[in-house]
């Protein structure tokens, strides 16, 4: 009896482009690959579902997202004479396909206290360097241009710039779930204007507006979602709860949770000691071992820890203002000892509940990357200086917004 066979050449309905194909076997086998099937239980937006009710969607959803679009992009520019190959243009499927797959529980809150000194791009990093292992060395390609050390350099602006593929997706998808209808660009009108000028990445003068309208619609989506002011005081809320976890973990006492979770409250876990152990470990730990954790952690006898968890849970969140200016010392002293006294918190206590910091939105960074625009005539500018809207140059300022978070007064 011959073995069976499976069909490689799936096709995904997404809500947002309707049909996605998957492009060969390699990318179907990383797919099914348990590291990449984690990211279906790693939430996209964090904590944002307690503000936007729709926002529940994964990285897995995002991801594939991308794939999508790089697939579109590819074949884009082979139309207008680029040279791509079909090795290079699966390396680059999987350098996207692949991008935030070291993202932890709850997207960013992870890296901000039980994981410190590595993001989730150094992390994404170790899992492509193991699946390259585990897949012959066929990732190679799409590892170097991950890297930056692919000799054609458009190829890394499509997976990491400032018009890439990652931001093309979310911006649009994050829109869509969250129905905040500012985000909603027009990735496709923008990816059919892409091109390709001594190994730069270009939008032809034709898509300036396209280009105009996404980079406001990333500032908007930043101030009236990422940067939530709910969302914001939700996810330090989370940092800080994790951070009491560990410091508990770290005294000897035993929190309930899953194997995993307790893997990484109970070792110090950084960039020189994140070996095969901590990567397999990692595999395991999703959105579902901390919110369980969270729940379990209501009953738990120190104050902090059990009062932080059944406010996330219950959505009784601290209340949060942002400032014109930053708080002096001596204001913030102010408002730490009126809780102090209002709650009878201690001073290991107090920074938990009463704490001050900063956001900051910056829609379009020309130092880092340009988005640059192709003219007619054959010349080249950045879009800052190439749109003849003034805002868009305003908006290569970065905006800091300060916060204070405190408990809400008891009546």
């Amino acid at each position: 009896m011959s073995a069976k066979k499976t069909n490689k050449l799936k096709i995904l309905n997404d809500p947002i482009y309707g049909f996605i194909t998957i492009p060969n076997a390699l990318i179907f086998d990383l797919i099914e690959h348990p590291y990449f099937q984690r990211l279906r239980r790693i939430s996209q937006m964090g904590l944002s579902y307690l503000v936007y009710p729709g926002a529940h969607h994964t990285r897995f959803h995002h991801a594939i997202g991308c794939m999508h679009l790089m697939q579109k992009t590819v074949a884009t520019l082979q139309a207008k004479g680029v040279e791509i190959s079909d090795e290079e243009a699966t390396a680059l499927n999987i350098a996207i396909l692949l991008h935030d797959i070291g993202h932890g529980p709850f997207s960013h809150a992870l890296e901000h206290s039980i994981v410190s000194g590595i993001s989730h791009e150094e992390i994404s990093l170790l899992y492509m360097r193991e699946l390259n292992e585990q897949f012959d060395g066929k990732l190679r390609l799409a590892i170097e241009i991950f890297e930056g050390k692919y000799p054609r350099n458009f190829m890394l602006q499509l997976v990491s710039s400032q018009m890439d593929m990652d931001r093309l997706d979310y911006l649009k998808r994050d829109s869509f779930y969250t129905g905040v209808a500012e985000g909603n660009i027009n990735s496709e009108r923008l990816i059919v204007m892409l091109n390709v000028v001594n190994d730069e990445l270009v939008l032809e003068q034709k898509g300036v507006y396209s280009a105009e309208k996404f980079i406001v619609g990333r500032r908007l989506m930043y101030w009236q979602v990422y940067l939530h002011k709910t969302g914001v005081v939700a996810e330090k809320m989370l940092v800080n709860l994790l951070k009491r976890a560990n410091v508990l973990s770290k005294r000897g006492e035993k929190l309930p949770a899953s194997k995993a979770f307790q893997f990484f409250l109970q070792n110090q876990i950084n960039k020189e000691n994140f070996g095969n152990e901590t990567v397999a470990c990692f595999a395991r730990l999703d959105d579902y071992d901390v919110l369980s954790a969270i729940k379990e952690w209501i009953s738990y006898p120190d104050r902090v820890l059990s009062s932080l968890s059944e406010m996330i849970i219950n959505r009784d969140l601290l209340r949060i203002e942002f400032l014109k200016n930053e708080l002096s010392s001596e204001e913030f002293k102010e408002i730490e000892i009126e809780n102090k006294n209002l709650y009878n918190y201690t001073e290991e206590e107090l920074p938990y509940f009463v704490f001050t910091d900063s956001v900051e939105n910056q829609a379009y960074n020309s130092s880092k990357s340009k988005i640059n625009i192709l003219f007619k005539n054959g010349s080249i500018l950045d879009l800052g200086k190439a749109s003849d809207q003034l805002n868009i140059q305003a908006l290569t300022n970065p905006v800091v917004k300060h916060f204070v978070c405190y408990p809400k007064k008891l009546v």
